[in-house]
């Protein structure tokens, strides 16, 4: 007997047993492992449908003030960028058939206070705040300018900003000042403004002038004086040779258009 077999005996006698040997690895079956219950569910409920409608729906009140102030900007120059501020405290209540509006004397750009006029049973008023940015190009002064100078291509200078962080009668077309003088001493770099420049004076006071009346297939012409200064595209009075006063259209140096 060998020292396996008498090993084996002694143990029987005290009612024991050798050790099996441990199982092979190759014959262990994995066994899936699952998620709880609890924790399947909520992964569920966070990875929403791509299609599935926002908890906090859009406030067609804000929607109404965005077309609406995308309306307004529409004829500036350049490009608009609008941001309509939330109510404070959440959403403000229903507003049935929002009808925004600007208060009188507001200007569309900057910091803007829109009002909407709902509708209902019990109409109201509320208002939302909205920031309004206009990017456009605009004209500085390539030189300093003293008051009553002519204005030519040259003395203006090409930037781009926001017109609501300019004044507001800051000039973005050059076909406004070109032809015109200043009324105003402007410094070099300073925004040309509308309200620093006058058109130039094209008749004077006493000066004879040929007075036009135009039809669709005639002209008639005569003669008068001026009775003021008056500049091109300005109204102004005439005295023809009969001693009649008439109105008429600045064209040109030497010519006004009676209005019909």
């Amino acid at each position: 007997m060998n020292l396996h077999h008498r090993a084996a005996a002694l143990l029987a006698l005290a009612g024991l047993a050798l050790p099996c040997a441990a199982a092979s690895p190759a014959a262990a079956t994995p066994r899936a492992v699952q998620a709880p219950a609890a924790t399947a569910s909520a992964i569920s409920s966070t990875a929403a449908p791509a299609n599935a409608a926002p908890v906090f729906p859009d406030d067609p009140v804000r929607v109404a003030v965005e077309q609406f102030l995308l309306r307004q900007t529409a004829g500036l120059p350049g490009k608009a960028s609008i941001q309509v501020v939330p109510p404070s405290g959440g959403r403000a209540p229903d507003c049935q058939q929002p009808e925004p509006f600007l208060p009188a004397g507001a200007s569309p750009w900057g910091r803007v206070s829109v009002g909407v006029r709902c509708g209902g049973e019990r109409p109201w008023i509320r208002y939302m705040q909205a920031r309004v940015s206009v990017l456009s190009d605009y004209y500085v002064a390539a030189r300093a300018l003293a008051p009553g100078e002519p204005i030519n291509a040259t003395d203006l200078e090409l930037r781009q900003g926001d017109l609501a962080a300019l004044p507001r009668a800051v000039v973005t077309d050059p076909s406004q000042v070109v032809g015109a003088v200043t009324a105003n001493r402007i410094a070099a770099g300073s925004p040309m403004r509308g309200d620093l420049i006058k058109k130039a004076i094209s008749v004077r006071q006493g000066q004879t002038v040929t007075v036009t009346v135009e039809g669709e297939s005639f002209q008639i012409s005569s003669e008068g004086k001026v009775m003021a200064d008056a500049a091109t595209g300005h109204t102004v009075q005439v005295r023809l040779r009969n001693g009649q006063v008439v109105n008429g259209l600045v064209r040109g140096t030497d010519t006004v258009v009676l209005q019909q």
